[in-house]
C-alpha cells in the first residue's frame, strides 16, 4: 500500500467492514476522519480519549505526537488530565536519545500542567526509526461534544493556523545541517520560533468560553493532521456527506514553509499540519473576531454545501478537490530512507 494514512475508501474496505460489533457507549461515530472517542460519565460530563503517533529521528519527535493528541482532544472540548507515552526504537538508538525525547515531552507537559502517568519503551528489530505514540484523555461538558455529523450545509469554514507548518518544523529538525547550506541563520532561527504555533490547548479553552458567552453555534472543530489540509477537508466532507466551496487564496501559509517545501519539491497543502484547525460554524466572522482577540490568525476559507462537489477556486480558476494522496512528509522520509542517508542528529550504536 501507499505510505501515509489510509484513504477513506481503503479504510472503509479494510477496517470498517471488519467491525461488526457496534460500540454503543462511544458517543462519537467511528470513521477515518474521527480521531477521538467519547463516553458518558453522567448526564453532564463525558470522558474523551485521543491518541497520535509520529515517526522520525530527532529528540523532539514526541512533541509532535503530544501536540497532535492534545489538539485533537481539545477540539472536542476536553481538557487533558493524563498523558501516556509509548516509544518503539531500533537497536541503534541508545539511552541518551531516549532520555532526550522523554525530557522534551516532560517539559511540554509541565508547561500544560499535566503529569505523564506512563512511559513504555521497547527496542524492536522491526523498527528502523523511532515511533512515538501518545495517548491522552480528559473531561468535557456533554452539551458541547461536537461530532462531524453535526456539520450542516451553508456553514462557514474557518481556518486557524498555517498549512504544512508541522512538516516544515520536522524537516528542519532532521535536516538542519543541510538547510544551513541553503538558508541564512536568521531564517532558520525564525522558523524554529514557529514551534510555539503547534499547541492550541489554551486557545481552544479561551474560545470555548467566549463561544458560549456569544451563543455562537460551533458544529465541529477538526484538527489538521496526516495528509494535510486537503485530506482533512476531503475526509470531513465525506463523513458529513457534504460538499465544499474553498477559496485557495485564503489558505494561510508561512513563507518559511513555502521556501523549505520548494527546496524539497513538496506540496505543503498535502503535508501534516498539527497546529492548524478547521472550525465549522454559522457565524464565521464572529468566530474570527474571537480567535484573533486571543492572538490567533484566522480566516474564512469558504463554506460547506448541500451538493457533493468539493470545489476549490483560485481567482477565476475553478477545480475540484482530489481524493487524498500520501502525506508529503511521509513521501519525503521514504525517499530519504531509500537513499540510505543517516539524517537527523547522530544516534548511539547500542550493542
Amino acid at each position: 500500500m501507499k505510505v501515509g494514512k489510509l484513504s477513506q475508501t481503503a479504510w472503509n474496505r479494510a477496517v470498517m467492514k471488519q467491525l461488526y460489533k457496534k460500540q454503543e457507549q462511544n458517543l462519537l461515530k467511528i470513521s477515518a476522519a474521527e480521531s477521538c472517542s467519547a463516553y458518558a460519565v453522567d448526564d453532564e460530563q463525558v470522558l474523551i480519549k485521543s491518541a497520535a503517533s509520529t515517526s522520525g529521528d530527532t529528540k523532539k519527535l514526541g512533541n509532535y505526537s503530544l501536540a497532535a493528541a492534545i489538539n485533537q482532544l481539545a477540539s472536542r472540548g476536553a481538557k487533558p488530565i493524563d498523558v501516556q507515552i509509548f516509544i518503539l526504537i531500533s537497536e541503534r538508538i541508545g539511552e541518551q536519545k531516549v532520555a532526550g525525547m522523554v525530557q522534551e515531552m516532560e517539559e511540554m507537559c509541565t508547561m500544560m500542567n499535566i503529569a505523564i502517568s506512563n512511559v513504555q519503551v521497547e527496542v524492536n528489530p522491526a523498527v528502523t526509526q523511532a515511533i512515538v505514540r501518545v495517548e491522552t484523555m480528559g473531561f468535557a461538558e456533554k452539551r458541547i461534544l461536537r461530532n462531524i455529523e453535526n456539520i450542516k450545509p451553508e456553514q462557514d469554514i474557518v481556518m486557524c493556523g498555517f498549512v504544512g507548518l508541522e512538516g516544515t518544523l520536522r524537516i528542519l529538525d532532521e535536516q538542519e545541517k543541510e538547510l544551513k547550506g541553503r538558508f541564512v541563520p536568521a531564517f532558520l532561527r525564525q522558523t524554529k520560533e514557529l514551534e510555539s504555533q503547534m499547541l492550541k490547548l489554551w486557545l481552544l479553552e479561551n474560545v470555548e468560553k467566549e463561544v458560549k458567552e456569544e451563543n455562537i453555534i460551533l458544529s465541529a472543530v477538526q484538527h489538521v493532521g496526516s495528509g494535510g489540509l486537503f485530506a482533512t477537508l476531503w475526509d470531513t466532507a465525506e463523513v458529513a456527506g457534504l460538499g465544499l466551496q474553498i477559496d485557495m487564496q485564503k489558505i494561510q501559509i508561512r513563507q518559511e514553509t513555502v521556501e523549505i517545501c520548494e527546496y524539497y519539491h513538496l506540496n505543503p497543502y498535502k503535508m501534516t499540519s498539527t497546529g492548524s484547525l478547521l472550525f465549522f460554524t454559522d457565524q464565521g466572522e464572529k468566530l474570527i473576531e474571537i480567535l484573533e482577540k486571543n492572538g490567533a490568525r484566522a480566516v474564512r476559507l469558504g463554506s460547506t454545501t448541500a451538493e457533493n462537489a468539493r470545489v476549490i477556486t483560485s481567482g477565476s480558476e475553478i477545480r475540484y478537490l482530489d481524493r487524498p494522496t500520501s502525506d508529503e512528509l511521509m513521501l519525503w522520509r521514504k525517499q530519504k530512507l531509500e537513499e540510505g542517508k543517516n539524517y537527523g542528529y547522530k544516534t548511539e550504536i547500542k550493542k
